[in-house]
């Protein structure tokens, strides 16, 4: 069995029902579509969590489905921003505690907003990392929202 992440014990402590899932990886095949496929999920239901700073809020987080890209002018609008940019990957682990490839929306080291893209409010089973590499976490899309606050948007092209 799986070790307990952040995340995890932030879903146990809110009695929010959840599976892990663990998967081989590699360092060169981190995209979305190889972790989908490796834990046997279409990659719309496989949400990647990316970290980003806008200009006039500062950091805030996106978590979209894995077969979209992120629409970085719907998110700073959404956010408040007049503008949005990825942070750079050397910055991920200093703002969230957690390395490329193991960002989950759930127990970074401090709170940021987080953006959900919509689609995730209907669908049954939902993919999240769990926090580390090789393991996700398996939940329901409005469990996903309520458990980590997130802010619900149309954030993707």
């Amino acid at each position: 069995m799986a070790a307990k992440t952040n995340a995890s014990r932030i879903l146990d402590k809110l009695n929010i029902p959840y599976t892990l899932h663990e998967y081989e990886w590699d360092e060169d095949h981190l995209d979305a579509h190889t972790v989908a496929d490796k834990v046997g999920l279409p990659c719309e239901q496989l949400f990647k969590t990316l970290v980003l700073r806008g200009d006039k809020t500062g950091i805030v987080m996106a978590c979209i489905p894995g077969d979209k890209e992120l629409d970085l002018k719907k998110l700073a609008a959404a956010s408040g921003n007049k503008k949005a940019e990825m942070v750079p990957v050397k910055d991920i682990v200093t703002l969230t505690g957690y390395i490329r490839g193991g960002v989950s929306p759930l127990g970074c080291k401090k709170k940021y907003p987080l953006y959900i893209e919509r689609a995730v409010l209907p669908i049954d089973t939902v993919s999240i990392s769990a926090g580390k590499r090789g393991l996700q976490i398996f939940l329901k899309g409005k469990d996903l929202v309520s458990a980590c606050e997130g802010i619900v948007s149309d954030i993707t092209m």
